[in-house]
């Protein structure tokens, strides 16, 4: 299935160990935290849309701070419904004008059969998902067909600066997307 074993019996004396290790780190970051309140508008009025990738540090590959900009996140950080309706209220509440895209390479969305991921679910649970998994093979033309649904999206007030970037996890570095 997919690479990911599933197990419905998960050990439930492993929530207390995940409660406490998840409040002893908050604790440490609160405490090497600067005190006082941010603003709720981005400082930088940016909004990233990037893939869930565990491997991928949005804020330290783009150099940004807490407070810097609005981070969505999805599985392959394709634009979606969802991510244009939180698109429209960071920029008509918040004050965003730029939109920046992440993809990146070895990406588990560019090894999923759209078909065969919506039959197993099925198969499973009776259900066909109705939404679009969205998996692609390319992460580049991928982001140039986000981009392009941005642009096209009448909900959106800022389309002048959209860029898109694929992120290589093997080097770390950006690559711009034309």
């Amino acid at each position: 299935m997919n690479g990911v074993e599933r197990s419905d019996d998960m050990d439930p004396s492993a929530a207390p160990s995940l409660v406490t290790s998840i409040l002893d780190a908050n604790g440490r970051y609160a405490a090497a935290r600067r005190p006082g309140m941010r603003p709720l508008a981005p400082a930088r009025r940016m909004a990233i849309v990037a893939c869930m990738d565990s491997r991928l540090d949005v804020f330290d590959a783009l150099g940004l701070d807490n407070g810097d900009a609005h981070v969505i996140r999805n599985a392959g950080g394709v634009v979606t419904d969802d991510v244009i309706r939180s698109l429209m209220l960071s920029q008509r509440l918040m004050g965003t004008q730029s939109i920046v895209l992440v993809h990146h390479t070895d990406c588990g969305m560019q090894k999923v059969s759209e078909d065969a991921m919506k039959q197993e679910v099925e198969n499973e649970t009776g259900i066909r998902p109705a939404f679009a998994i969205e998996s692609f093979s390319d992460p580049y033309a991928d982001v140039r067909q986000s981009i392009g649904r941005l642009r096209h999206s009448p909900f959106l007030l800022h389309k002048q600066l959209i860029v898109g970037f694929v992120y290589d996890v093997a080097t770390s570095l950006l690559h711009v997307v034309a």
